[in-house]
């Protein structure tokens, strides 16, 4: 999410009449996080005590879909840790009710978090000039989230929800359905600071920092127990619909270590102090997830930080076998590998494992390191994008962040120069 640092300070009576304003549930003053594309395929939390993931599905450019391949493993992931899970979507509709439509049609099937949790529109950038009419196209949205079973929420900032949007219209339709970022700096931040607390009625969830640690993760504080929603006693409810995620989240949170298997994913539990071998276990290593190569007695090796663990110190976060995001294939490195041959012995591109793997520069890749690949729905031919009057593909590649070379390969296409508006390309 874009994020904004606000500059005057909000006086700390502002925070207890918003909390004291909606109801009172035991998730008061939890915190949580955020994810997208950005935090990987199982996301990260920041410290043991965050309670709640509110995970993006995807969204609307003005029209464009952008679909999130991260989303179904980051809910099952965020379940799998005994975590609420809840979704948002890019709402980047303008004042359009049209694309408003397009885009709850594309996504609202498509929620793996339970009923009832929470739905949020992430509003924050390509606002129409019509403040009403950007109103209107918001709460049509959470209208339809309503109508669908799940619990609206609208995202954004302050100083742009006043500029461009009505939203004393929103919070008297949908009481304490605001979820506002303010933050004071961009340092480290794991506690709000009230401070700088975006002082507005209607405010359920404060996003207080981008920097919730080291290297950059979104901090939430939920003020009413609005991340209860969907959850009661801190599990997931059942579903009136399909929810995949939900289940592989529920299976693999019952994994017990002597159940770990070469294969799953696990993250290292925050209570862990020490590898097998007496190091001390930094608290980076703690925020992120990794393959098991390897399980001998009560000990496994996990990818990327080559290291031993107690399988009683990490927390399976899928149970090894397919799940509702597409076939995930993995290849551990070898001496002479090549990233292109790699790619080839898999039927994709270079671009597309570098892209899934957030390899930054696709020459350097080292023996060990494990190179994974998602086929199927989640895979390159998961995102689409729909061509408009005057693109071309050297524009549409750098918006997308991909290249000429991809969209050719991926979409057949034969001659560069041609194509047409209307036009489906996958990427």
């Amino acid at each position: 999410m874009k994020k904004l640092i606000k500059k005057a300070a909000i006086v700390m009576v502002a925070f207890f009449v918003v909390a004291a304003s909606g109801p009172v549930f035991a998730a008061v003053g939890d915190q949580g996080v955020d994810w997208s594309k950005y935090n990987g395929d199982y996301g990260n939390f920041g410290y043991d005590h965050d309670k709640f993931a509110i995970a993006q599905i995807g969204g609307t450019y003005g029209g464009s879909f952008v679909d999130q391949a991260t989303y179904s493993t980051q809910v099952a992931s965020a379940i799998a840790q005994g975590k609420r899970a809840h979704t948002y979507i890019w709402y980047q509709v303008g004042g359009s009710q049209e694309v408003a439509k397009a885009a709850l049609d594309r996504y609202l099937p498509k929620i793996q978090t339970p009923k009832n949790s929470i739905v949020a529109l992430d509003y924050e950038s390509g606002a129409s000039g019509d403040k009403q009419a950007n109103t209107d196209a918001i709460l049509y949205g959470m209208r339809r989230v309503k109508s669908a079973g799940y619990t609206p929420m609208y995202y954004s900032y302050k100083p742009y929800t006043l500029a461009n949007v009505n939203y004393k219209q929103i919070i008297k339709e949908f009481p304490n359905s605001l979820w506002i970022a303010a933050y004071p700096n961009y340092e480290v931040t794991p506690v709000p600071n009230y401070s700088f607390f975006p002082s507005m009625d209607g405010i359920s969830v404060f996003q207080f920092t981008s920097i919730y640690v080291a290297g950059g993760l979104d901090g939430n504080v939920d003020l009413t127990g609005i991340t209860d929603k969907g959850y009661e006693g801190g599990n997931a409810t059942k579903p009136d619909t399909d929810t995949p995620a939900t289940d592989d989240g529920k299976d693999a949170n019952e994994v017990t270590p002597s159940e770990i298997q070469e294969g799953m994913t696990v993250t290292i539990k925050f209570s862990a102090t020490n590898y097998s071998t007496g190091q001390v276990i930094p608290k980076w290593v703690k925020e992120n997830s990794y393959k098991v190569l390897q399980k001998t007695g009560n000990k496994v090796l996990l990818d990327n930080i080559m290291s031993w663990v107690a399988a009683s110190n990490v927390q399976a976060l899928d149970t090894g076998g397919s799940n509702s995001t597409g076939n995930t294939q993995t290849h551990i490195v070898q001496f002479g590998d090549t990233l292109s041959g790699i790619a080839s012995n898999w039927g994709t591109n270079w671009q597309e494992l570098a892209r899934q793997n957030s390899l930054t520069n696709p020459n350097i890749i080292y023996s060990g390191q494990v190179i994974r690949f998602t086929g199927g729905q989640s895979g390159a031919t998961a995102r689409t994008y729909t061509v408009r009057s005057g693109d071309n593909l050297s524009s549409i590649a750098s918006q997308l962040g991909t290249t000429v070379q991809s969209l050719v390969s991926l979409n057949s296409i034969s001659n560069p120069n041609l194509i047409y508006a209307g036009q489906t390309l996958n990427y």
